[in-house]
């Protein structure tokens, strides 16, 4: 008996070699390597380039930064996204 290192069940070995306790979890554990070494890549890349901001207030970014915004940008986005949906939901309340 061994457990799955991707669902830790237990299940038979058909193999000394074989860590995965079937097909789903081998591929789930798959796709899980392949975005973490996208990831590592895409932050590799960005070594030396300089990143701004999405939100044209022209901070610099760390490489780190996977959103595209600054903190400050990001927060105003959030609060205005908000609005909208609250205007939203007034207008479809009115309809009715």
């Amino acid at each position: 008996m061994a457990f799955c290192s991707w669902c830790d069940h237990e299940f038979y070995q058909k193999s000394s070699k074989q860590i995965y306790c079937g097909p789903e979890c081998r591929q789930e554990a798959s796709k899980e390597k392949i975005f973490e070494r996208y990831e590592i890549e895409k932050r590799r890349k960005r070594v030396g380039r300089d990143k701004k901001c999405a939100g044209d207030c022209g901070t610099y970014l760390s490489i780190y930064n996977d959103v595209g915004m600054c903190d400050n940008c990001l927060i105003n986005k959030k609060k205005f996204n908000n609005f909208i949906k609250e205007l939203k939901g007034y207008f479809e309340y009115q309809q009715e």
